[in-house]
């Protein structure tokens, strides 16, 4: 099913110990840009989990939250003070504080101390089979609550397409009765700048040359491949997924039409439906953006 690059997903897991909440959310991007913020105590899993969500999300700017609530009775990392290194670090400190004059009470010397290397210690936690598993199916829920909003957000998005390409066909229909106008319009105009002119010509020589001035005006050829890209557009919308790199050149090649009959026009009205054509052709454009 087609889907949005858009969405968002949410599962929580219940172990003895904790309470994980996994929330991700996706915008539109050209490749997959996932950014992952998980607590330290599963942070070997990090891998895993972005290898997991990344095959199943394919393509987006995706944010990936990891919480973690502990119940009571959970053991928590337990931070500890290398006393002996605490003490080196302070006496050499404070020797040198006295030695150079400093008076600077900014900030006291036991915080400076318990920010150096190794003087705080922390204990690691083991993680059971049972979390591990809580972990893993709540990323997978999240991952699948997201993907489920993806496909309704994909279908909205479809259906506003679909009717947008109905409306550029119907737009093109109305610029045939105006082309028999548009060659009236330019034979007068010819004529009269022949009469102003008040010269003799042959006037067979001179049909010839309106039906080859003519031609280069005829948009039949634009008008028959715009609506042959707007069928494959219909046929392409119908895939399962995987859509939208595919839609966003279809509609590119909608565009050259579009722009080459503005081009040949040499008719106000016409003029105006093809900028009619050209505002649905970008509002698609910008939809096409959000489509995986």
């Amino acid at each position: 099913m087609i889907k949005s690059m858009t969405g968002f997903g949410r599962a929580e897991r219940h172990t003895d110990q904790r309470k994980i909440t996994v929330e991700i959310k996706s915008l539109n991007s050209k490749q997959l840009d996932l950014s992952t913020r998980i607590p330290s105590i599963y942070r070997e899993k990090e891998y895993e989990i972005r290898n997991t969500v990344g095959k199943a999300l394919g393509r987006g700017k995706v944010d990936l939250f990891v919480t973690v609530e502990n119940l009571s009775g959970a053991k928590t990392a337990a931070g500890t003070i290398n006393k002996e290194l605490f003490r080196t670090y302070y006496t050499q400190l404070a020797a040198l504080q006295r030695e150079l004059g400093d008076h600077n009470t900014a900030e006291p010397l036991i915080t400076t101390v318990l920010r150096l290397p190794e003087v705080m210690q922390t204990e690691a936690v083991t993680i059971s089979d049972e979390e591990w598993q809580a972990l893993t199916e709540a990323v997978a829920e999240a991952v699948e609550n997201l993907n489920r909003f993806r496909e309704q957000e994909g279908a909205v998005l479809i259906a506003d397409l679909l009717k947008r390409i109905d409306t550029i066909e119907a737009l093109s229909a109305e610029i045939v009765p105006l082309e028999g106008e548009r060659i009236e319009t330019v034979r007068t105009r010819l004529m009269e700048n022949l009469n102003a002119l008040q010269v003799k010509v042959d006037s067979n020589r001179f049909e010839q040359e309106i039906i080859y001035y003519l031609e280069k005006f005829d948009i039949t050829e634009e008008k028959v491949r715009l609506k042959q890209h707007c069928d494959y557009f219909r046929t392409v919308a119908q895939e399962s997924e995987g859509v939208g790199r595919k839609l966003g050149f279809i509609a590119q090649e909608m565009g050259r039409e579009i722009n080459t009959t503005g081009s040949k026009a040499n008719h106000a009205g016409i003029q105006k439906i093809v900028v009619r054509m050209k505002d649905e052709l970008e509002k698609i454009k910008e939809q096409l953006l959000n489509l995986l």
